[in-house]
């Protein structure tokens, strides 16, 4: 079987972390495809670093290889790859982790850069919090099922998307598991409309 694995969630939340606890204990997630790790490689030239991993990314769906990609799930590519992905057979399945807030997430920011890691512009990363839940909203329905993940204290799953369905699991209710249920009833309602 083949899958496309998106590991998602904005500046912050923890997807290399969450990658490396998975990796140990899973077989299938294929070819990783890590942005940030091919930047650094490059130099730090996050262009260079965008522009390989794309070429990666096309090479692992060429070949029709098993892959996952870290992503922020921003801009359009990480949709359009899924829907292709689906087209040529592949599972596809979202692993996305979440914060509730922006600051929670600059401050994981800084201190990943005081250890000597990439830094990301705040205006960067408060554009991708605002816009977190329609970046969310648009690949769920591209994803053959989704589980999300809340890392305010290590990794906990919170919920299951599965048949076009958010299904929360467990006791423990993050707020922004809340503000996304809230969010995906009005999206849903506002794109049966159109």
């Amino acid at each position: 079987m083949k899958i496309y694995t998106i590991i998602g969630g904005i500046n912050g939340v923890g997807k290399s972390s969450f990658t490396g606890s998975i990796r140990g204990r899973r077989s299938d997630l294929g070819v990783i495809i890590d942005v940030d790790r091919l930047t650094a490689s490059l130099g730090g030239d996050m262009l260079s670093g965008g522009k390989t991993a794309l070429m990666k990314i096309d090479d692992c769906l060429e070949r029709g290889v098993s892959f996952t990609q870290e992503t922020t799930l921003s801009g359009r590519k990480t949709e359009l790859t899924a829907r292709r992905a689906r087209e040529l057979g592949y599972t596809v399945r979202l692993f996305y982790i979440a914060l509730d807030s922006a600051e929670d997430c600059m401050e994981r920011v800084e201190n990943r850069v005081r250890r000597g890691g990439h830094n990301i512009r705040e205006d960067d990363i408060l554009r991708r919090f605002a816009g977190r839940w329609e970046a969310l909203a648009k690949i769920l329905p591209c994803c053959d099922y989704a589980e999300l993940y809340d890392n305010y204290n290590g990794f906990v799953k919170v919920a299951e998307y599965e048949n076009g369905g958010l299904i929360p699991i467990g006791d423990y209710r993050p707020r922004w598991l809340s503000e996304l249920m809230e969010y995906l009833k009005t999206w849903t309602s506002q794109t049966s409309l159109n």
